[in-house]
């Protein structure tokens, strides 16, 4: 094998991990990770810390399952829990995704019209819906992300400003590794939205699925259960490709919350109200650019994360009832799973239409997002569990402890969010 056909062997394996990343930060991961910083300055840099090793966790179960069986997290639970069980997990999932969908569309309209310095956000809206819609049923997946993928490299403008302003970074220290939190509702609400909008459930069901994906469209891979002989090679990938992709999401979270936290928290501005507001942030790298990169990103991430968040709960509601998915298929192929992402979507896009502010609704559905994810990894980690379902290839011990802590963090944080309301 040449060198070059390695390196283009070594990005293409790449790519699932960094989109799945890219995606994960996502408008309302933008948002939140922005709120944090504004809100607490460096006090809550722990949680994108702590959360690395367990979203890495969590990740490399969901990927395992589909790589082991064959099936999707939805197919999976379908042979383990009570229909009821599974309908109402899958229903969960969807409500929280087509929120989130509406969210991100609602951002990204109002990021065109700050990008453009003026129109209608409701039609710039609508537009990034029904083209994501059309981008979705007609294109390849493999070639609709292989050009908005660069779109988000405008995140790592987030890591330049910290070289551009004075930073205490013994402070960032403490915030990043010492656990800080007021025991009130607003600090949990906000520390489960940052929980919600890292560790999301969307992203279990589309890296899941995306291993089936993978392994169908190539004629000498088959489920491990059935070709043991490959999971050496397979599940060393996962486990690498999960902990780069992880990393890379973490660590643009982390340098927007130390961003906003040394530019608005410095200066006074603690709860942010728009978009606008949140592109300040930028301003010490970009100048009166800043607006431009923002919208950017936002943008960016919002057109790779749209066919994620719709993606996931079509993939969770075919699975489940036993049709044909699939992103590379034609829509004759599959057009119930088409239908569902279609339904998703233009139910999100109501979300448009409320009074609550786009800044508002992102971090709202994160905050969703870490409440429906509780009973959805618990399923995960008991299936990940069985030897009935996964054969020799239950979870590592490393998986087990890893995920379960994560379970138990995450449902803690929500019950102390409820109790303190």
């Amino acid at each position: 094998m040449s060198e070059r056909t390695s390196s283009q062997s070594l990005l293409r394996k790449l790519g699932p991990g960094i989109i799945t990343g890219a995606a994960d930060d996502d408008p309302s991961g933008i948002a939140t990770y922005s709120q944090a910083g504004a809100r607490t300055g460096f006090a809550l840099l722990w949680t994108v810390v702590l959360t690395w090793p367990l979203m890495v966790a969590v990740q490399s179960v969901s990927a395992r399952i589909g790589r082991v069986t064959g099936r999707g997290l939805a197919g999976n639970m379908a042979l383990v829990f009570p229909r009821s069980v599974v309908t109402a997990l899958v229903l969960l999932l969807f409500l929280a995704n087509t929120i989130n969908l509406g969210a991100d569309l609602a951002a990204m309209g109002a990021a065109a019209r700050l990008m453009l310095g003026g129109g209608s956000t409701h039609l710039f809206t609508i537009a990034f819906a029904i083209g994501s819609l059309l981008a979705i049923v007609f294109v390849p997946y493999h070639r609709y992300v292989g050009l908005l993928k660069w779109f988000t490299f405008s995140l790592l403008a987030y890591v330049g400003v910290v070289f551009s302003v004075k930073i205490d970074w013994q402070a960032v220290g403490a915030g990043a590794f010492v656990p800080r939190f007021e025991l009130s509702g607003e600090s949990f609400t906000l520390i489960v939205a940052i929980f919600g909008t890292t560790i999301s459930p969307y992203l279990f069901f589309w890296q899941s699925s995306q291993e089936v994906e993978e392994e169908e469209a190539d004629p000498d891979a088959g489920p491990l259960i059935v070709h043991p002989e490959q999971a050496n090679r397979e599940l060393s990938r996962i486990s690498w490709e999960t902990w780069a992709g992880m990393a890379i999401s973490n660590l643009i979270a982390f340098f927007i919350i130390l961003t906003t936290a040394v530019t608005l928290h410095a200066s006074g501005k603690t709860d942010i109200q728009s978009a606008e507001q949140a592109a300040e942030a930028l301003r010490p790298i970009a100048g009166d650019a800043a607006f431009i990169l923002f919208s950017l990103g936002l943008i960016g991430t919002g057109l790779l994360a749209i066919p994620v968040l719709a993606g996931s709960a079509a993939y969770a509601a075919a699975e489940a009832r036993g049709w044909r998915t699939g992103l590379e298929r034609p829509l004759n192929e599959a057009r119930p799973f088409y239908l569902v992402i279609a339904v998703a979507i233009l139910l999100g896009v109501s979300v448009e239409f409320t009074s609550l502010d786009p800044i508002k609704a992102l971090v709202w559905s994160a905050v969703l997002n870490g409440v429906i994810v509780v009973p959805i990894m618990a399923a995960m980690m008991i299936m990940v569990s069985r030897p009935k379902l996964m054969g020799k290839f239950v979870a590592a011990p490393w998986q087990l402890l890893l995920g379960w802590s994560a379970t138990a963090i995450m449902a803690a944080a929500v019950i102390m969010m409820f109790v303190l309301m």
